[in-house]
């Protein structure tokens, strides 16, 4: 109904709430920043003073601790290795006393390490993660590059870490090796955490585990985390970190049951990963999504192009794995299968064909990952579109090495041009899309009109524009939005936990 003056009165009252909703928004917001600016110089000062005092005095526990130790045995713990690990126990509460965390909860019993070597974490969400490993003084696996920083590489040192080599090209099943011995040692040495997430989250979910701390096929006993502190979020302008450093906050860490694999999990890693992250997820109270970090990585790299919302390549990505497809010489693959799609000339193939094409046998997952490229549904695919969309995964930050495969496997022998229509199918594989507009892009790259493009005019242009698929792509075509992805506040995609999740049975 209308008032005399021709304003909807109910209208006019939304609008008067919302006036006074972002009014006291805008106050809450400004007491908020003063707030943050006040405890910046007075209490922020005192807590980071108190927390680097505490690491320092730490070290020298530390060193004295780590003297006489071998790389290789345990030594007995005598009694004064003892009174020095409680030192070092009660120093590393106070730095997180003084870093806000006043109250830690602890639930359950730890089982000591004879019973369960292995301690699988999560969700892992921030450097706060650390607490759990410092209350328990647990082996992690490190870095090798970080026992040479000064003071910390001491403390790391003191818990005896599996050290992992960048440098080592054998250094992964090397590390493995070492957990394994460790977990098989009977108890001698100490337990061994481990976030087989392997990467940070928003803790709305766990997502895929990875295998390492399950390969050695003995028992585990899984921990949760949580940070069950209710603060009000008015803004997202200021990060977690930022509230942390000022609040008073609480830690809550609950050791599940052991978890004993059968013997088929102990064949089976993968298997024996799942069933411990679905416990974790029920006592939690998340659900749980097959993204892992590898589909992070993909969905989040930084090429000349980016992944839309939509895009099938995260599933072809799971399928990659599943089928063992993604190796350590992946890029030695890829130039063999560049050469073998090239001779085939556009061909295209059946069922049977791309089986023997990967040299696998026909499986639900190959079925699958078939009927990604069977655009037209007569049970045929070229088998270039699967080369394009194989090295955008095992390559996701390198597009430009990607097009130039790509062009290797479509141009024209007699003149290594490829025309508006393979461009379009070379960038639609790329970007995992079904529809893509091209007509723009390509008419801007062809300035003689010539109907077809060759990678170095492709290259010429992408040189001289950096941001041309933000011109020329992402305005003509849905889905891609307006800038990149966000970002959870954690560090991990946020597309990820709420739409493609799992729910427990």
């Amino acid at each position: 109904m209308k008032s005399e003056l021709g304003v909807d009165p109910h209208r006019k009252h939304v609008s008067l709430i919302w006036r006074n909703a972002l009014f006291n928004i805008s106050l809450c917001v400004c007491v908020f920043s003063l707030q943050i600016g006040l405890m910046t110089v007075t209490l922020f000062p005192i807590r980071l003073f108190i927390a680097a005092f505490m690491m320092l005095l730490a070290w020298p526990f530390a060193f004295i601790g780590s003297v006489g130790r071998s790389e290789t045995a345990v030594e007995p713990q005598c009694l004064w290795r003892k009174l020095v690990d409680v030192v070092l126990r009660t120093i590393m509460r106070v730095m997180w006393f003084a870093g806000g965390f006043h109250w830690i909860s602890i639930k359950g019993r730890q089982a000591p390490p004879a019973e369960a070597p292995i301690l699988t974490l999560g969700p892992h969400s921030s450097y706060f993660d650390a607490i759990p490993v410092t209350m328990t003084m647990a082996s992690i696996v490190m870095k090798a590059e970080s026992k040479d920083i000064p003071v910390w590489g001491t403390l790391i040192k003191y818990i005896r870490p599996v050290f992992v080599s960048r440098s080592d090209q054998d250094s992964r099943r090397k590390t493995v090796e070492e957990i394994k011995r460790r977990a098989r040692s009977g108890g001698d040495w100490p337990q061994i955490m481990i976030f087989p997430e392997g990467t940070c989250t928003n803790r709305t979910c766990l997502i895929t585990f990875k295998p390492g701390a399950f390969i050695p096929a003995v028992p585990v006993q899984p921990v949760v985390i949580r940070y069950p502190n209710k603060l009000v979020r008015l803004m997202t302008l200021y990060t977690d970190s930022h509230r942390r450093v000022f609040s008073v906050l609480f830690s809550f860490s609950q050791y599940l049951p052991i978890y004993s694999p059968s013997e088929e999990e102990k064949k089976n890693p993968a298997l024996f990963a799942h069933n411990v992250r679905r416990l974790m997820a029920k006592a939690l109270q998340v659900p749980v999504t097959d993204y892992s970090y590898e589909d992070c990585q993909l969905a989040m790299a930084e090429g000349q192009i980016r992944l839309p919302v939509d895009t099938c390549l995260l599933e072809f990505a799971k399928l990659v794995r599943s089928l063992g497809l993604k190796r350590v010489n992946s890029e030695k693959l890829l130039q063999d299968y560049g050469k073998r799609a090239r001779k085939l000339q556009g061909q295209r193939l059946s069922l049977e064909d791309f089986s023997q094409f990967l040299e696998l046998p026909v499986s639900d997952e190959l079925r699958h990952m078939f009927a990604l490229f069977d655009e037209n549904e007569d049970h045929s695919m070229d088998v270039r579109e699967f080369v394009i969309a194989f090295s955008v995964v095992c390559r996701p930050a390198k597009t430009l090495d990607t097009i130039r495969l790509a062009f290797q496997m479509f141009e024209a022998e007699e003149d290594g041009a490829i025309t508006e229509n393979e461009l379009m199918c070379i960038l639609r594989t790329a970007l995992g899309v079904g529809e893509l507009k091209v007509s723009r892009l390509f008419r801007a790259i062809d300035e003689e009109d010539s109907g077809k493009i060759s990678f170095e005019s492709f290259r010429e242009f992408v040189d001289q524009h950096p941001d041309f698929a933000e011109q020329y792509l992402y305005s003509d075509n849905a889905g891609f939005g307006s800038s990149s992805p966000s970002h959870a506040a954690n560090g991990f995609c946020a597309d990820f936990s709420p739409r493609e999740q799992k729910k427990l049975d």
